[in-house]
């Protein structure tokens, strides 16, 4: 019998695992290997993030929305980017995270540190963080997790995060590790939803979700591959706009 919360005490013990045995192989790898498993991937990343995209064709969505579809998310990525942007999420997040940083250094040596160094840590954090949870296994799989109807998803999402977390932090290290803090709040955040809700989402709505969600993997895919420095954390209003506009549309329809 699977209890709420399984899943994601599963998917940050996944990630914590990864963090530590690519912490451990990181120190012995060259930069251009670590740089050659950062193109990796955001290549794999795009490709998720094809997949997720793709559900703005979903039938239960065109059914719902009509031809409205990308107007959907696309009105979610704009209102969602504003919103975000007034709240400067980012800025926040890296400030967060920079204070989390001086948090787990040893006072002495804070001074000695090289800016690359905080850097390399607020970009490891924000990176993991955003990859681990903007996708939507992590929204579909926690409520699913809520609403009892088993962990499958979040143990495939486990499987993956594991090795991207390894990955990950044989090139950023520590901040990698302390994304499992983040993905536990937010994925038991949801869980709870999910026992709250007692029913399950619709299918149209969860469909503009997954597609919001694809367009942002995307951004993450681009900061990976160093092409363009998309500020994803100031759309993450735009998973919460999706399926809002999403019961608007049907309501006036």
């Amino acid at each position: 019998m699977d209890y709420p919360g399984l899943g994601t005490l599963t998917n940050v013990g996944a990630i914590v695992v990864g963090s530590l045995l690519g912490m451990a192989v990181g120190q012995r790898l060259p930069d251009r290997v670590r740089d050659v498993v950062t193109d990796c991937l955001g290549l794999v990343t795009l490709l998720v993030a094809a997949q997720s995209a793709m559900s703005v064709a979903d039938p239960a969505l065109a059914a719902a929305v009509g031809s409205g579809a990308v107007l959907i998310v696309l009105g979610a990525l704009l209102i969602g980017s504003i919103v975000g942007s007034g709240l400067r999420i980012a800025d926040r997040l890296e400030q967060l995270a920079g204070r989390v940083h001086t948090w787990t250094t040893r006072p002495g040596t804070v001074r000695l540190e090289a800016s690359g160094a905080r850097q390399r840590f607020i970009d490891g954090w924000l990176t993991a963080t955003l990859l681990f949870c903007v996708g939507p296994l992590a929204v579909l799989g926690s409520i699913s997790d809520g609403l009892g109807l088993g962990i499958d998803q979040l143990v495939l999402k486990a499987v993956l995060d594991g090795f991207a977390a390894l990955a990950f932090a044989s090139t950023f290290g520590v901040g990698v590790l302390l994304s499992a803090v983040s993905v536990g709040v937010y994925q038991g955040a949801l869980t709870v939803v999910g026992m709250l809700l007692g029913s399950v989402v619709p299918e149209a709505h969860v469909a503009a979700l997954t597609a919001t969600g694809g367009l942002m993997l995307v951004g993450i895919g681009l900061r990976l591959l160093r092409i363009r420095d998309v500020p994803v954390a100031d759309m993450l209003p735009a998973l919460v706009v999706a399926p809002l506009l999403t019961q608007v549309v049907v309501l006036f329809r």
